[in-house]
């Protein structure tokens, strides 16, 4: 509550917010050119760096929004956790890294379309790669400003449009001013105070469940409780992995978890182009080399803790949570005291009266508290603890800051705040710095040729980025978004840019014409893909319904395909597209890879 909050944890907020106005005006101070306010004058430590990559990519979407998802689906979530550091970290900096820092040099880049326009010879390259980054940027954006504003509202017991405007102006206070520079500085602060709280939230999490082994006993044990919709999609308890297959939609967890959740995100980091444009801020090869061990620690702290507590949590509301009350309708395990529910509530006469539509598997406490006719015949009332979230409030997005607010003290609340505050603040300062330039750089300059003026424009286009994604933070706030919202950008990522990224970096006989097509292809297939095929984006955008009278899929009656992602569909086309055409389209002139290779490997 507002109230609770003492005057020492203001100030200690107001401190923070005050040191992070500071780093972007030092941002401001040391930014002299373009370079200086695009990346950072290509002198940035590697350890600026390397918190400067992890924080941008780890936000209030991971710790919030997977966090909620594997509260839902369990440890099997930390499969992308894996990816994340595999790919995510080791690949990335050691394949790709190298090589496009290297040729950004060589090419005199600043962005990442700039990287790929120069590479590819091709103003269209950069004009579109500018335009996808400006349009589809701030979803991914909604979703951080999501899981940071349902915390902050929480934690002070304030409105979620507060928290919203409040959060976005303060991120606009700094990026605004400060380019790169002050990005990168207060990333280095935000992430250390990151690793700092997720370190202590795991330390304090396998302590309210009992230990490292009793709290996974004790959620492997919770498995008769998972709803039976979940069961339905293949859901065989938190500490397993969903049934794999295909042709029955007991299948379709599978495919969400691995095909959407691991390999979306998981690929999908690989073409971001916050990160990729940080690889361009050092000055050499050794810089990205020292910088691996920091991101990979980062990573592993940040998601594993994140996914692990998400999963925990159900212990802890099952033993701690809020009691839930109602008659049984199900006996699930009778040993364990596991049933199911019908919430019942108390009518104005004192009786009790069934609540419509609200049933919840739980773990029974307590005696009987009264009785109720039910089916003509008496029912005892009984009480018992849940995954009470998400029951009570039908957001997987509330597990995490709820779990927070009820189970640890009240000066961690504060502490997880300001690491809320940091995921959220330093991605979204990427992002937005991002479609800065994108719109600036990539786009105003490149149709007026008035290049090296695009400064004000840069920050006109982060203005108009924050309110477009303020816009949709506060219109989109159904279960599950912010997962859903990530997902979608690093696959639309992926599926347009990856492709002729890997061949701007490895394959010299990659034509511009296959990289214009490659890119067509894998954007043009994963929007149809989300507008027609995905069930559950489909039924949001709502055109399938309208065309066949009700369906949320044009594949509906298919089993599996609903939940398949785009990326699987999508990145193999894009990259058959790139490879085929190359050999049937002339090759960049000899001249041009000359230098674009020249020494990329060093």
């Amino acid at each position: 509550m507002l109230a609770d909050i003492s005057l020492e944890q203001i100030i200690v907020v107001l401190a923070y917010l005050l040191l992070v106005v500071y780093l972007g005006l030092l941002g401001y101070w040391r930014t002299k050119n373009a370079t200086d306010y695009l990346i950072a004058g290509r002198q940035i430590h590697p350890f600026v760096m390397a918190m400067s990559y992890g924080a941008t990519f780890i936000s209030t979407s991971a710790i919030v929004g997977f966090g909620g998802v594997a509260g839902l689906f369990g440890m099997s979530v930390l499969w992308l956790t894996f990816l994340n550091i595999f790919v995510g970290i080791f690949i990335a900096f050691v394949v790709f890294a190298p090589r496009a820092r290297r040729m950004g040099h060589i090419l005199d880049a600043h962005t990442f379309p700039e990287l790929l326009g120069r590479r590819y010879e091709s103003r269209f390259i950069q004009v579109a790669s500018g335009l996808i980054i400006f349009l589809f940027i701030p979803l991914y954006a909604a979703a951080v400003l999501i899981g940071g504003s349902v915390f902050v509202a929480s934690q002070f017991d304030i409105s979620y449009t507060t928290a919203l405007l409040v959060f976005s102006v303060i991120v606009a206070a700094y990026v605004v001013v400060g380019g790169l520079k002050g990005v990168m500085y207060t990333d280095a602060l935000q992430g250390t105070i990151m690793f700092v709280g997720m370190f202590l939230l795991l330390i304090f999490t396998y302590v309210k469940v009992g230990g490292l082994t009793t709290g996974h006993q004790k959620l492997t044990a919770l498995a008769p409780l998972v709803p039976p919709n979940l069961q339905a999609i293949g859901h065989r308890g938190w500490t397993a992995m969903p049934l794999f297959g295909w042709g029955d939609t007991k299948y379709n967890l599978w495919w969400t978890v691995i095909g959407t959740i691991t390999l979306g995100v998981g690929i999908g980091v690989l073409a971001q182009p916050q990160l990729v444009v940080r690889f361009m801020t050092v000055k050499s090869r050794r810089e990205l080399n020292r910088a691996v061990v920091v991101g990979g620690i980062f990573i592993l702290i940040m998601t594993g803790v994140a996914f692990t507590v998400g999963a925990l949590s159900n212990a802890y509301f099952a033993e701690q949570g809020p009691l839930m009350t109602g008659r049984i309708v199900k006996v699930l395990d009778a040993e364990k005291n596991l049933a199911v529910l019908q919430l019942v509530k108390q009518n104005n006469a004192g009786g009790w009266e069934d609540v419509a539509g609200k049933t919840a598997p739980v773990k029974l406490y307590g005696e009987s508290i009264g009785q109720m006719e039910a089916d003509g015949k008496p029912t005892e009332i009984r009480q018992g603890r849940s995954i009470a979230i998400v029951y009570a409030k039908g957001t997987a997005d509330e597990i995490i800051p709820t779990f927070i607010k009820s189970a640890m003290p009240s000066w961690f609340g504060l502490l997880f705040l300001l690491t809320l505050l940091s995921a959220a603040m330093s991605t979204l300062s990427s992002q937005f710095h991002t479609v800065g330039t994108s719109i600036g750089r990539d786009v105003y300059e490149q149709i007026t040729g008035q290049h090296g003026k695009s400064t004000n424009i840069n920050r006109i286009g982060i203005i108009l980025g924050i309110i477009y994604a303020v816009v949709i933070s506060y219109y989109a706030r159904e279960s599950t978004f912010i997962a859903r919202a990530t997902s979608i950008f690093f696959g639309l990522c992926a599926s347009a840019f990856l492709p002729m990224f890997i061949g701007a970096l490895y394959f010299p006989r990659m034509t511009r014409t296959a990289a214009i097509a490659s890119m067509i292809v894998g954007f043009v297939i994963t929007a149809f893909w989300l507008v027609f095929i995905k069930a559950q984006e489909a039924q949001t955008i709502g055109l399938v319904q309208k065309v066949t009278g009700g369906k949320t899929s044009l594949l509906a009656d298919v089993p599996n395909w609903p939940v398949v992602d785009p990326i699987l569909v999508a990145l193999p086309i894009s990259i058959l597209t790139a490879i085929v055409i190359s050999f049937f389209t002339q090759p960049p002139s000899k001249e041009h890879l000359d230098r674009c290779f020249r020494g990329v490997s060093s």
